[in-house]
């Protein structure tokens, strides 16, 4: 692998394309292209990095460097075990049914479990146990009868978690269909909310490929589907207002500042009235109006306003472990940016220990290390680049 982004800039752009003709088609100043290849930057935006990735026809990843795995030397597990589950033929055989289905409360237990997994960034464990969740749950909601939404409902909350699994993994061809499996699923399983919820995800999936406008019309869309009236309970109000906060971050990634602004305004006076929550795998009240407050404002480039933010994460936070993660990730990133260095490394070393698996495979931290080796070579930031698989 490349030692920084520059290098695989270059060498994805080849002779193909003069500097020059790269950043005509990615939208972006030349001097960004030389200085990225050269080394005098480490990094870039979100969206710069995302229009040059287009302009070059690679995913973001390949610029960053992301780790692609887990890998198993098992038939049964892994990512590709996980795919083959997701593109079965045993409808086309007219087998379906066939495979063992879990009971309903096991079913439940089950998926349970694999969430709480994937909110403590387990990838690697979870990638052993999908695909065999996914065959029993396929097989309960073909043969169910006399609790068939349960069961559809049951199986399109695995699929989910497949797609945000493979999405961590850098997978996001697979991720898509098992999103669009989930919403297929939900739909027999006739519960508006989780149809709209994970609709959200689908806008999350968009946003990750850099596909910003789409995001956020499919989020807002999702959003007006399941809006509250007056007398709403709190499990509509916390999904809509996590829908919200999906169509902000997107409008925020899109350049367009003030209207995610406005939008995470919207998000914050329903966090007044539902608290802190976690409804159909989904967190959101005032610690994620917070934690994507800090996001948007480091994507936006407000740096300083980022870590002004952070500063009003509820000390009660309820926030996932791989949340609170991401959320020092993107303080990290801040202080990076502030000339912070140290302030910086500390964060992501607080984000490892607290949530290793988490880090093995995030791109983020990744792109913080890189540009802090641009400046610094202090033990912990050389041990940290080490364990993360970032050279200079």
């Amino acid at each position: 692998m490349e030692s920084h982004i520059g290098s695989r800039i270059r060498g994805l752009r080849g002779r193909i394309l003069t500097q020059r003709e790269l950043a005509e088609a990615a939208g972006v100043s030349v001097d960004l292209i030389r200085k990225l290849e050269q080394g005098a930057r480490r990094t870039a935006s979100i969206g710069s990095l995302h229009a040059i990735a287009r302009a070059l026809d690679v995913d973001i990843a390949d610029l960053l460097g992301r780790r692609v795995g887990p890998l198993s030397t098992e038939p049964g597990a892994g990512v590709v075990a996980v795919r083959r589950a997701l593109t079965t033929v045993d409808d086309l055989l007219d087998e379906v049914g066939q495979d063992a289905p879990s009971s309903i409360g096991q079913a439940r237990r089950t998926v349970a479990y694999g969430w709480a997994a994937y909110w403590h960034g387990r990838y690697a464990q979870l990638v052993g146990l999908l695909p065999q969740m996914i065959v029993q749950l396929r097989a309960s909601a073909a043969v169910e009868q006399a609790s068939r939404q349960s069961a559809h409902e049951l199986l399109s909350r695995c699929l989910w978690l497949a797609g945000c699994t493979l999405v961590h993994l850098g997978h996001p061809d697979p991720a898509w269909l098992a999103i669009r499996q989930a919403i297929t699923a939900a739909e027999q399983g006739g519960d508006d909310l989780l149809c709209g919820v994970l609709r959200g995800s689908a806008a999350w999936q968009l946003l990750v490929q850099g596909r910003y406008v789409e995001a956020h019309r499919l989020a807002t869309h999702a959003a007006t589907s399941i809006q509250p009236g007056a007398d709403a309970d709190p499990e509509r109000l916390s999904n809509y207002g996590s829908l919200i906060i999906t169509a902000a971050t997107a409008a925020a990634r899109d350049g367009r500042t003030a209207e995610a602004r406005h939008l995470m305004a919207q998000a914050a006076e329903v966090a007044v009235h539902t608290g802190d929550r976690a409804d159909y795998e989904t967190y959101f009240g005032p610690s994620q109006v917070a934690m994507q407050t800090v996001d948007i404002a480091v994507v936006t480039e407000d740096y300083t306003g980022a870590l002004s933010a952070a500063t009003r994460m509820p000390r009660d936070s309820t926030l996932p472990l791989a949340s609170r993660a991401r959320h020092l990730a993107d303080q990290a990133f801040a202080y990076a940016r502030l000339g912070r260095r140290e302030r910086a490394v500390q964060a992501l070393l607080v984000a490892e220990r607290m949530a290793p698996d988490w880090m093995e495979y995030q791109t983020l931290p990744r792109r913080v290390v890189s540009e802090l080796l641009g400046a610094e070579r202090s033990t912990p930031l050389r041990e940290l680049a080490h364990r993360l698989g970032v050279s200079d």
